[in-house]
């Protein structure tokens, strides 16, 4: 299992969205507070999600289309989590010359996690393919 490189990939992509996400903060507001992922429960939720399907995804090793159906869903959620942060992003109003919040770290989480899991279906289509061939000559 974890001799596969889709496996390290997964693993990356739990560490990122699970671990990592409880230390790097998203954004600063206006009043210079960090804001991390606990503070919004809907960004909370979407991390937790994804962080758990790619535990689940990595544990379905032995089965490879079912690996690559949820490595495509929480690519989908990522998508949503990115469009959460754009909209954040865009909708920020009543900034000051004093009161000015920054961009973290945090909001390009799942913009490196997406492409981890492209990397890791690549892999597993190459792995579906080798054994398609080698099911082909018996």
């Amino acid at each position: 299992m974890i001799q596969r490189i889709q496996s390290i990939y997964l693993l990356l992509v739990f560490v990122l969205m699970g671990a990592l996400s409880l230390f790097i903060p998203l954004w600063t507001n206006g009043l210079n507070e960090k804001v991390m992922v606990g503070n919004s429960p809907i960004v909370a939720i979407l991390f937790g999600a994804s962080a758990a399907l790619s535990i689940v995804s990595l544990l379905a090793y032995k089965n490879r289309q079912r690996q690559f159906v949820m490595n495509r869903l929480n690519m989908i959620l990522n998508v949503i989590l990115l469009g959460l942060f754009v909209f954040r992003t865009l909708t920020v109003s009543g900034e000051t010359a004093e009161a000015i919040s920054e961009k973290g770290i945090g909001m390009f989480l799942p913009i490196i996690s997406i492409l981890l899991l492209v990397l890791a279906n690549r892999a597993i289509k190459k792995d579906e393919d080798l054994v398609k061939s080698v099911d082909r000559l018996r």
